[in-house]
């Protein structure tokens, strides 16, 4: 080997040497990692070429933050743009919206007027209870002050009107509607809860049908005492299966009859009106002595049934149950012959309960 090239390969390191130096000195430094790598010794730079490194440094590091942002900051502005342009959940249809269309002689008016609201519970499919409570302090005005006498023990009567057991009897529901007006324009001290339509799923089907979306007759589905071996009993022997009484497959396994018998717990009514149609009669179960009649309707009672609400809770709990029987399912009797049977059902109140009676004299 010449001496030539053997000496410029011993120079290499100085001349690499030299060159670092040369670049320290105009401030340009080589990164840790690179020193790492090629197993040399990191030195720290000036102080005074640090700050000048870092000033320098800081324009990049700005220039090459803002690509990195700007699509962070579009997405966000999109996200806003589409929840500011996505349409607000439209209001749950009201009570008038479901059940108006099926509702006879009842106008959108004298719907809303009756203020109906969801309870809470819901039928089989879904619908929800609607109902309205009319206290005794909106019906009763300056009546109810006298009703309670002078130590003001008396208490408002609580009733509870209950329409639509049976969903193919639609003219129970709108007179159950209709008497709201009534209630509220009555200046008695009587608590009234109304739950108009019990069955929606049966008043919805297209035709309405008897019994609820499982197929059980609300009427028979009440714990009255022996139910398990009376009601089944005599679906099979005096109905003959009749799929329209079928009293489902134990005492209040419906959420609709159910939800009845959970008022009853919680309302504690004295008196319960029962709306059914067609066969044109009174029916009445319970202590007290029976009205006579109520508008045209007379009194025929037709006997108690295994699940009844009238057995169940006239009989057994001994709540007196007025059974208005209208005329007609579908045909809703007059404006008089509506008003009439709720005066004479008022009259019947004030007999059996005093209050209801002295508060509406002059």
């Amino acid at each position: 080997m010449s001496a030539g090239p053997l000496h410029r390969v011993r120079a290499a390191p100085a001349l690499a040497a030299a060159l670092l130096a040369v670049l320290a000195a105009v401030g340009v430094r080589m990164a840790p990692g690179d020193a790492v790598e090629r197993g040399q010794t990191a030195r720290p730079a000036p102080a005074g070429a640090a700050q000048g490194a870092a000033a320098r440094s800081a324009p990049a590091k700005a220039s090459a933050s803002t690509p990195a942002q700007a699509p962070v900051a579009a997405a966000a502005s999109a996200a806003s743009s589409v929840t500011a342009a996505v349409p607000p959940e439209p209001p749950p249809p009201s009570a008038c919206d479901v059940l108006l269309h099926r509702l006879p002689t009842v106008s959108r008016a004298q719907c809303e007027s009756a203020a109906l609201a969801p309870s809470g519970a819901q039928s089989v499919k879904g619908v929800p209870l609607y109902w309205r409570d009319v206290p005794a302090a909106a019906a009763a005005g300056h009546g109810a002050a006298r009703a309670q006498g002078p130590q003001g023990t008396e208490r408002p009567l609580r009733v509870l009107v209950a329409g639509a057991i049976h969903g193919d009897e639609i003219t129970s529901a709108s007179l159950a509607v209709r008497w709201i007006a009534l209630a509220e324009q009555a200046r008695r001290p009587v608590h009234w809860r109304f739950i108009p339509v019990l069955n929606p799923d049966g008043l919805l089907a297209r035709p309405a049908t008897r019994t609820n979306a499982r197929g059980v007759d609300l009427n028979r589905n009440f714990p009255t005492p022996g139910w398990a071996q009376d009601a089944p009993h005599y679906w099979e022997k005096r109905t003959r299966r009749d799929p329209r009484r079928w009293p489902g497959t134990a005492p209040l396994s419906e959420p609709e009859s159910g939800f009845l018998h959970a008022q009853m717990a919680a309302f504690q009514p004295q008196l319960i009106v029962s709306i059914h149609a067609p066969y044109g009669v009174l029916d009445f179960d319970g202590p007290q002595s029976p009205p006579e009649r109520l508008g045209r309707l007379w009194l025929d009672q037709v006997g108690i049934f295994p699940g009844s609400l009238g057995h169940y809770a006239g009989v057994h709990r001994g709540i007196p149950v007025v059974t208005i029987e209208l005329p007609h399912a579908l045909d809703m009797p007059r404006a008089a012959e509506i008003q009439s049977m709720w005066e004479d059902l008022l009259r019947w109140m004030g007999e059996h309960w005093p209050q209801v009676d002295a508060a509406a004299r002059p």
